[in-house]
């Protein structure tokens, strides 16, 4: 008698052959260029989660390489900037030159990238007058604790004190909360605490090229490896390091496994064809959407992790009118 019970049908993988893939003839000349520059590195080898020292070095080295270009981006823009301290955390005050009155009820708490590990200090400073500039509003960039030392939850909590400081002053739908990679993360992890604990919910969230889920189960974590070649590969060794032994699927880590039928607010999702987290996006996206949450999806032509490097760029400067537009119909 044979065996009435369904069995799991077998998936077939698709094996690719190498290929060389050129910068496409559909995007601008300097975003081609700004993918050739990185496209032979090879990826960049991280430390075990364990290796503490190891992190200490990394994050050294990376301080140490980011300062000149810090320094040219703070150079190169006319935004004051203002260290201080808000709710216990550090943030720099970013205000574009010339602010006219109506614009300085707005904010914008921002969280800069980094894979939780690194940017912080110049690169977070640098990152805020430059944002300010681009998008013509007051920008409230933390910079956050990180690892090895602060693991989460030290990264979202201290974003929501400053949220909580910066009630003070603003009305709270005046208030955009925004961020890029890790910064995306905990720009939607503290929006959620800020609806799990009872506060008014900013006007708008803004996502860029978010690290939305730290699992890394989509499918352009394999998809776009090496395509991608600003990140390259995945980041399970920083997620690791950041989580502490917390469950990956924990919403304060992944947000993308939130329950959004609670609420959020509208939010724009940036990303490109070749991001390595594309896939996160996209996700995100669906899961606003199916939720009933007001969410824009935006997918440039070719652009990898993070956009087009730090040049004078066409495509980046329309992420960043995008971004703008949003901030104005929303807050």
């Amino acid at each position: 008698m044979s065996d009435p019970t369904p069995r799991a049908q077998a998936l077939t993988s698709v094996e690719l052959p190498a290929r060389i893939i050129p910068p496409p003839a559909t995007i601008s000349e300097a975003a081609r260029t700004a993918l050739s520059v990185s496209a032979a590195t090879p990826p960049v080898a991280r430390p075990a989660p364990e290796d503490l020292a190891g992190w200490r070095r990394a994050i050294a080295e990376s301080e140490a390489m980011w300062e000149p270009i810090a320094a040219a981006m703070l150079g190169g823009c006319s935004s004051t900037v203002a260290r201080q301290t808000l709710g216990g955390a550090t943030v720099y005050l970013c205000t574009p030159a010339g602010l006219a009155e109506p614009r300085r009820a707005r904010a914008y708490l921002y969280f800069h990238g980094g894979a939780f590990v690194f940017g912080g200090g110049r690169f977070a400073m640098a990152f805020g007058a430059v944002q300010a500039e681009k998008l013509g509003v007051t920008v409230v960039s933390v910079d956050y604790r990180m690892p090895p030392n602060h693991p989460f939850p030290a990264a979202p909590e201290d974003g929501l004190a400053v949220y909580r400081t910066l009630l003070e002053t603003y009305e709270p739908g005046h208030l955009a909360i925004g961020g890029s990679s890790a910064g995306g993360n905990l720009a939607a992890a503290v929006t959620l605490m800020i609806r799990d604990r009872g506060l008014p919910l900013p006007g708008a969230v803004v996502l860029l090229t978010p690290e939305v889920d730290l699992t890394e189960a989509g499918d352009t974590f394999r998809t776009n490896e090496l395509l991608d070649v600003t990140l390259k590969r995945g980041l399970p060794q920083c997620n690791a390091l950041y989580a502490a032994g917390h469950a990956l699927e924990d919403p304060y880590l992944s947000p993308l496994f939130a329950d959004f039928a609670r609420g959020f607010p509208p939010t724009l999702i940036q990303s490109g064809t070749r991001d390595l987290f594309l896939s996160n996006s996209v996700l995100m996206h669906r899961k606003l959407r199916r939720a009933g949450i007001g969410a824009e999806l935006h997918v440039w032509e070719a652009m990898p992790h993070g956009g087009f490097g730090f040049g004078p760029v066409p495509e980046n400067e329309e992420v960043s009118e995008e971004v703008r537009r949003f901030i104005d119909r929303h807050c």
